[in-house]
């Protein structure tokens, strides 16, 4: 199974022949969700602005945190909660991917990778929807994002990358250590602390160069500091530790690809 040969340019295309597949179970996913609940759509939003709400008093008049930015705290701290929920969403929701649709799994043939990569789908539509309200928050606090927002697109890449990477090792390793699925939870707690969610990166590293070696190895962090000195600063990002955080980010793409792809012969008999 280890040994098995794994060519991801085949790989890839295979998915991508699965493509209305992955459609259908981010849309089946999102219906289950939301169709019996009560705030609907708004369970998207809750979530990050109870965190904000909850950062704000805590950083801000507990702590009295000094940003170094000229927007105000809830503003900042909630443009990195957007990236930060879309990960741990994706990665939770990715872990349980397998294990939830076994049923599919022993009666359909297809890329096992679409299930986790379902999930990306569902934490992508939840990102956009709790993005609508920084079009409150811009005008409530007077501040309207920089012309360099524009490099957004490039700037989250890492984050799609990391997030695609963990999912898929998390979701394949569940299958086979079932108490991965109670690690996956825990471990994303710790990592919103890990990462500068809710303080600037300078506040837990003062090194320049040792920024530079968090950034590769938490490629999150480069990309939330991306995002508030574009949209918020109006400055350029900093691409040298955005380079490091994407090219780790791939890494882990690529190896988490390949450690699924080996382990997925093993799925059905297993799950």
């Amino acid at each position: 199974m280890f040994r098995r040969h794994v060519s991801l340019r085949s790989a890839v295309r295979e998915v991508w022949a699965y493509r209305e597949l992955w459609a259908t179970l981010v849309e089946r996913d999102l219906r289950v969700r939301y169709k019996q609940a009560t705030l609907g759509l708004a369970w998207a939003v809750i979530n990050p602005v109870v965190q904000m709400i909850a950062f704000t008093v805590l950083f801000t008049k507990v702590t009295h945190i000094v940003t170094g930015s000229h927007a105000p705290y809830p503003l900042w701290s909630y443009l990195g909660l957007i990236p930060w929920t879309f990960f741990a969403s994706a990665v939770t929701g990715g872990s349980a991917s397998l294990t939830a649709n076994v049923p599919l799994l022993n009666k359909l043939y297809c890329p096992r990778e679409v299930f986790p990569l379902s999930q990306m789908g569902d934490a992508t539509f939840d990102a956009l929807i709790a993005s609508t309200i920084l079009l409150i928050l811009f005008p409530i606090y007077g501040f309207a994002p920089k012309i360099e927002s524009l490099w957004v697109p490039i700037i989250i890449l890492p984050l799609i990358m990391a997030a695609i990477g963990v999912g898929l090792v998390t979701s394949v390793v569940t299958v086979y250590v079932r108490d991965f699925a109670q690690i996956v939870p825990m471990a994303i707690q710790i990592g919103l602390f890990a990462t500068p969610v809710a303080y600037p990166l300078d506040n837990l590293i003062h090194n320049h160069t040792a920024q530079l070696v968090y950034s590769a190895i938490n490629p999150l962090a480069p990309v939330l500091d991306s995002l508030r000195l574009t949209v918020l600063e109006g400055h350029s990002p900093d691409w040298l530790a955005l380079g490091l955080g994407g090219a780790s980010a791939f890494l882990m793409m690529t190896v988490g690809y390949v450690i699924f792809k080996r382990l997925e012969t093993g799925i059905a008999d297993v799950a």
